[in-house]
């Protein structure tokens, strides 16, 4: 069979992804932050882009290039904007500022620093600290400690392979083969170690832990500490009865000594522990304004961007001259009207979607998470003429301020149960019931699942057991076996 090389024409749809569309999806996507650092980095690398107000021509009309001017009014008339910092605070006394520093307990500092200018406020640099790590920590005592230069050389290793709980993680093995160390001369440096503030560091597993604690305070040979050494998993399982048959004690003596060992400390480290702090700013908020909900968009912090007149112009010059340079500039110019355009639909589109969800919920608005409705992406996308897609990456990392709170919108949609009156019920709504269920209960007997969800079924609300196992995980709450709390001094 002979082959052939024949031209053939044929109709079909594609979906071709141009670059102005992959960004608009993009800017839709991005958390606050995000989209404040991509602004920043494309003001930085635009020259054709720059932060300010629409300019005006001489006869005081606005110049625009095509996508640049701002949405206008006729197009959102609901949206408001939060007013800017500049016009909620009265302007800053710096001569108040500076005198109140030059008292204060930087004032050898800052003395210094006032020889060269007397009007200067004092240095960040001398106001600024760093907390102390743990690793920093133990190494100071170390080097306070009367330890030989190798046992030093031994505790800095085993410092320097604690995990971030605070315990050895690595064996004595281990160490004794990195420092060339004996056995013995290990476990001493370590023993030592132990003893450093926080007590009970580089344990190598809580058993460990809660008994150089317990030792630290004189108690090494108390009913504690052999509770500890060979029965932390009956008492773990709360089994007070057991622990005093097998220990020849009253249940009152293990009732006491179970309340010192919870008042130790499982986590060495939990003092030097790095919190990540974060410092969410909602991108909208709805506030009841003469009785009705309005969605205010947060627009502070984002710079209003425009198209520099002068590029623009340089851009659109004729003449062979120059013309790479004129091309490289009808390239940003493009970019950057593309990048203000987007940026404007991203707030349109987070605006509608937030105004859609607060349609369905505004019972939550007036009454809180016992009255979310179960919601799905298809009922906002229905109710805005979107696709579902673009309604999740616009409520993805999007905070929003209510009247009960910050919530991220995400949290809106919600998976429903039925009812016995044939309503759905939110399933957010379901836990905040088991929540309260459970803060309620006797601690001597707790409630089982079977037995919530027949609480629940009570407000006719039919749930299985294994869903009420489901949702009270999802919450962080502990099994009834777990809970219990046989002689609770409550």
């Amino acid at each position: 069979m002979a082959l052939e090389i024949r031209q053939v024409q044929r109709l079909a749809q594609q979906l071709v992804m141009t670059p102005q569309l992959q960004q608009a999806i993009k800017l839709l996507q991005l958390s606050r932050v995000e989209l404040e650092e991509l602004i920043s980095q494309e003001l930085q690398e635009n020259p054709t882009l720059e932060e300010g107000p629409p300019e005006e021509k001489e006869g005081g009309q606005e110049t625009a290039v095509a996508g640049e001017a701002e949405i206008s009014e006729t197009a959102l008339p609901e949206v408001k904007r939060e007013l800017s910092t500049a016009d909620k605070i009265g302007t800053l006394d710096w001569q108040e500022y500076i005198d109140t520093h030059s008292n204060s307990v930087h004032g050898s500092l800052t003395a210094e620093a006032s020889r060269d200018d007397d009007d200067g406020p004092p240095s960040w640099e001398n106001t600024l600290t760093k907390k102390t790590s743990l690793e920093d920590h133990l190494v100071w005592q170390l080097r306070m400690s009367r330890l030989t230069e190798r046992e030093e050389a031994i505790g800095s290793y085993m410092i320097g392979n604690l995990d971030e709980h605070g315990y050895l993680g690595i064996s004595l093995e281990e160490v004794c083969q990195a420092t060339e160390a004996a056995a013995e001369e290990t476990e001493r440096v370590l023993k030592q170690i132990q003893f450093f503030d926080p007590v009970g560091v580089a344990a190598r597993d809580l058993r460990e832990c809660l008994l150089v604690q317990l030792e630290n305070l004189g108690l090494g040979d108390s009913l504690a500490a052999r509770i500890v050494s060979a029965h932390l998993h009956q008492l773990e399982n709360k089994r007070y009865d057991r622990l005093a048959r097998d220990l020849g004690v009253s249940v009152e003596d293990i009732v006491d000594a179970a309340h010192l060992i919870a008042s130790l400390e499982p986590r060495p480290a939990r003092g030097f522990e790095e919190e990540e702090i974060r410092t969410i700013i909602p991108d909208v908020s709805v506030e009841k304004i003469t009785g009705e909900y309005v969605v205010f968009l947060n627009d502070e912090g984002i710079p209003r961007l425009r198209v520099s007149s002068l590029y623009r112009r340089l851009a659109g010059q004729e003449g062979e001259e120059e013309a790479s340079a004129r091309q490289y500039l009808q390239e940003k110019v493009r970019a950057a009207t593309w990048l203000i355009k987007s940026i404007q639909q991203r707030q349109q589109t987070l605006y509608r979607v937030t105004q859609s969800i607060f349609k369905f919920q505004k019972d939550f608005l007036d009454l809180g998470v016992r009255q979310l409705k179960p919601m799905v992406l298809k009922d906002v996308a229905e109710d805005i003429g979107m696709h579902e897609s673009t309604v999740s990456r616009a409520t993805a990392n999007k905070y929003v301020h209510t009247p009960q709170g910050l919530f991220e919108l995400k949290y809106f949609f919600q998976s429903g149960l039925k009812s016995g009156n044939g309503e759905d019920v939110a399933s957010e709504s379901v836990k905040d019931k088991i929540r309260s269920i459970i803060s309620a209960e006797d601690p001597k007997r707790p409630h089982s699942d079977q037995y919530i969800a027949g609480l629940l079924s009570q407000e006719s609300i039919d749930i299985a057991r294994r869903t009420v196992a489901k949702y009270r995980e999802a919450m962080g709450i502990l099994p009834s076996s777990k809970r219990r709390q046989p002689y609770s001094r409550k």
